[in-house]
């Protein structure tokens, strides 16, 4: 049964945190919205799980899934977008620092002023300068690539239609990237909220130094996928066709120079020019073979989200105003 909001919430060892994001929850939206709350457990090592089995029990607008290992924050936003069955789908993170008081605006943003996506943008933040200062670089680069004018890519707090979150796919690290996805996926009314940062009351900050590579490197990976991703043969083959011909003109400027006009000059193989032709050629093919099986493997992927739930509980029925 559709439900007015999905709130997902992907969560890493939030023990302490769950119980008082529930109620947070409960004391915005209870009466005025139906609605549900997807918890998902990314292979916690503390009692977040159990802590989720006891408010299943206490509130039947709660569904609790268990990853039976950590896969990580895409993963379990995957596994949530799959599941959830609201008209709007609303992300959070689970410590605290993002608002439900935020959630009606956002709603209103997407039913009523019609945006396919509205994501948050901490503008006040109660971080260290050690995330904060790379925050704004990636911020940046995200704009000047992407060309989505966004002050905060990685704002866990975003709003979304449920056909937005049900034509995208996530893997890897590509939650900072939502909002390309959905741009590259057709979905171009993408707006911001300014939104409140709440200082962390309870456990660490997930923010690993991993990020500073892992996350220029998914930039790129999310740029070239929008562009290529559908037709690899398009890149590979294109600079592949470029450096054979490259190679192959060269080639033939040194075959007409030995036999016409320098004939007595040295050997072609003790050029330095014929290798690089030859290598130029080389770089060529092999750059074709690589589209053409990117285009094999990309046809016939059938298992890049398959994840191992240990378990799942609760309704999905949500609660009803």
């Amino acid at each position: 049964m559709s439900k007015q909001i999905s709130i997902v919430v992907p969560l890493f060892n939030e023990e302490e945190s769950l119980p008082h994001l529930i109620d947070w929850i409960k004391k915005v939206l209870v009466g005025k919205y139906s609605f549900e709350v997807l918890l998902i457990d990314d292979g916690s090592k503390d009692r977040s799980w159990a802590i989720i089995e006891e408010l299943v029990r206490k509130d039947d607008f709660v569904r609790g899934i268990k990853f039976q290992r950590n896969y990580g924050k895409s993963a379990a936003l995957q596994k949530g977008f799959e599941s959830c069955v609201g008209d709007v789908v609303v992300t959070m993170d689970a410590d605290l620092q993002d608002s439900p008081e935020e959630i009606p605006e956002l709603y209103d943003m997407i039913i009523n002023q019609d945006f396919d996506l509205v994501s948050g943008w901490k503008k006040t933040r109660h971080d260290p300068l050690s995330k904060t200062i790379p925050t704004k670089l990636y911020n940046w680069a995200a704009r000047r690539i992407t060309g989505i004018y966004l002050h905060d890519f990685n704002c866990g707090l975003k709003a979304y239609k449920r056909t937005v979150i049900k034509s995208i796919e996530l893997y890897g690290d590509m939650h900072r990237y939502v909002p390309a996805l959905a741009k590259y996926s057709g979905f171009t009314n993408i707006g911001e909220k300014v939104v409140q940062h709440q200082a962390r009351k309870f456990g660490i900050t997930k923010f690993g130094l991993n990020r500073f590579l892992n996350g220029p490197l998914d930039l790129i990976t999310v740029a070239f996928m929008g562009k290529f991703g559908k037709k690899p043969m398009h890149f590979f083959g294109a600079l592949g066709t470029l450096m054979f011909l490259i190679g192959f003109a060269l080639i033939l400027y040194l075959g007409i120079d030995k036999l016409f006009i320098h004939k007595s000059a040295r050997l072609l193989a003790d050029r330095s020019e014929f290798y690089v032709a030859l290598i130029a050629m080389v770089m060529g093919i092999q750059f074709f073979m690589t589209g053409f099986i990117s285009e094999l493997i990309g046809r016939n992927s059938a298992s890049r989200n398959v994840y191992l739930i240990e378990e799942e509980i609760g309704n999905d029925e949500g609660l009803e105003s």
